[in-house]
């Protein structure tokens, strides 16, 4: 049921934003302990009761740990069903973790090689671009020249909803200082491009705990993994990884405004107050019946 009981219409489009999943051939535990591929099952049956016909699936990179051609299988395995049965396109993002021909012949049916793993999608007006901010060998980002000229020419054309970017490697600090050995590299030569587009939004992942913050003016959100993540409740220099505190996000997008709701993937009890049945009656009322119903604090 969609309702309008505040200022703001439904959304234009809602993606779902996942990230850093890390599987291993043969379905292994990461570090022997991190039981990656069941939390991804559980991020998959929450994606599926929670985000009805989305406009598409972002995957931000990491998908598998080694690189190994089983893992991509396994995860194209995963997905897909999920996606066909939501109606939605599946978008990935090749990481620091990724091989680049492995994932191109295991997940995109493409010819392997060293190419860097792009593309752009039109979801009904709202343009997605993936970026590849991988460098073969090694762990930290870089946008190189020509894959920054490729998306300075795409940017040329405004698309009707705007455009967002999607990639790996968040082209701001971390609240980790280690992290930022790992960081973007060219981000002032990137920043030019972004500032001033159609650009409405970034997509990023690799940090392993959620985080927002601008760039170039535009807004940037890097959605958790749902391998493991950092523990940032400790001190910066001591955070580690744990098995808890999964996620991933729905990105809702209005004309207005772009918002980014972070979705643990967790087995907990929930405490019931809201329903579709509850909806259906404030959506009978009138405004000011609501406002009587549910706003006004007991007592006044």
């Amino acid at each position: 049921m969609t309702v309008q009981f505040g200022r703001f219409a439904a959304p234009t489009h809602t993606l779902v934003h996942v990230s850093d999943p890390h599987l291993l051939a043969g379905g292994a535990a990461l570090g022997g302990r991190f039981d990656v591929e069941r939390t991804f099952e559980r991020t998959l049956a929450a994606i599926e009761s929670i985000a009805a016909s989305p406009d598409a699936i972002v995957v931000t990179g990491d998908l598998a740990d080694l690189g190994e051609p089983d893992a991509y299988r396994r995860l194209r395995a995963a997905v897909e069903p999920v996606a066909e049965r939501l109606g939605a396109p599946v978008i990935w993002v090749a990481g620091n973790h990724d091989e680049r021909p492995a994932l191109r012949e295991h997940l995109l049916d493409a010819v392997p090689s060293e190419d860097p793993v792009t593309g752009v999608w039109d979801l009904n007006g709202l343009r997605l671009i993936a970026l590849d901010s991988t460098v073969p060998g090694w762990h930290h980002g870089d946008i190189d020249a020509d894959q920054r000229d490729w998306l300075a020419e795409q940017l040329r054309t405004p698309a009707p909803h705007g455009t967002l970017l999607a990639m790996h490697h968040p082209p701001v600090p971390s609240h980790l200082a280690f992290f930022d050995i790992l960081e973007l590299r060219h981000q002032d030569e990137l920043a030019e491009i972004v500032r001033g587009s159609d650009v409405r939004g970034i997509l990023a992942g690799h940090l392993h705990y959620s985080l927002h913050a601008t760039f170039a003016g535009v807004p940037v959100s890097v959605a958790s993994a749902t391998c493991y993540t950092m523990d940032v409740a400790l001190p910066a220099e001591s955070v580690n990884g744990m098995d808890a505190a999964q996620s991933f996000q729905l990105v809702h997008v209005r004309p207005e405004t772009i918002t980014h709701t972070v979705v643990p993937v967790v087995e907990a009890e929930a405490v019931q107050t809201f329903s579709p049945e509850w909806v259906a009656r404030m959506a009978a009322l009138s405004p000011e019946e609501r406002l009587e119903a549910f706003s006004r604090k007991p007592g006044r």
